[in-house]
């Protein structure tokens, strides 16, 4: 008798809502940008009822704007709200690494330092889709030992709004070092449990993104408008 087989259990929607996600993510598909269900499902080669349940589930996460008279498109925020997006993503991760730091153990060091070394390969492969994975991984692995599922929830699904906007900020070559010196201060100050001095140094490190990323979005659209 044959053995079992293995077989994905991922649905249809699922897997090309993953797809669409990226190409969002990625800047692929532009901020405004119509989505049109017709061409999608014949790029994807499926009939338009999964694309429907793929746009709806992006819908939920807030990145795609789904209407029954106009149809979808990406969601483009305001910079109003894009500076909410990251003054949330400060609240969150300025309490999760606060609770965290006291709690950390030499697994938890380790986790950080391996996915930092990941990132760090990213950037020398300029792959910046990787690094915003990784970047999200190496935030999340900070602030575990804190044990706050629920909030680490909130975490992701507001980093979810901001990862093309801090993509598109690491696509600009000068901004990279910075970040990456950061990234090492912060592990390190939890390595010495300097929890004040941490959770400043985060603090400053997503509102500096913040800002930076105002004033290119800001430049961006005024170059389109004109």
């Amino acid at each position: 008798m044959a053995g079992k087989r293995i077989i994905s259990r991922r649905s249809l929607p699922d897997v090309i809502a993953d797809d669409i996600r990226e190409r969002i993510l990625s800047g692929e598909m532009a901020e405004g940008e119509i989505i049109r269900q017709e061409a999608l499902a014949e790029e994807y080669d499926v009939s338009r009822m999964p694309i429907r349940e793929a746009l709806k589930r992006l819908d939920a996460e807030g990145l795609v704007l789904l209407s029954n008279n106009r149809g979808a498109s990406v969601i483009k925020h305001s910079l109003r709200e894009i500076g909410e997006i990251f003054d949330v993503r400060a609240l969150i991760e300025v309490d999760l690494f606060r609770r965290s730091i006291p709690e950390m153990t030499s697994p938890d060091f380790t986790r950080c330092r391996d996915i930092l070394d990941e990132m760090e390969q990213s950037y020398d492969a300029d792959d910046v889709a990787r690094w915003g994975v990784l970047n999200f991984q190496y935030h999340s692995a900070l602030y575990a030992a804190a044990k706050r599922n629920l909030t680490n929830e909130l975490l992701r699904r507001v980093s979810l709004q901001s990862d093309r906007y801090v993509r598109m900020n690491l696509s600009v070559m000068e901004q990279r070092e910075p970040a990456k010196d950061e990234h090492r201060q912060l592990l390190a100050l939890a390595e010495d449990r300097k929890v004040e001095a941490g959770c400043q140094l985060l603090y400053e490190h997503v509102m500096r993104t913040k800002d930076q990323l105002l004033e290119l979005i800001t430049a961006n659209r005024e170059a389109d408008e004109s």
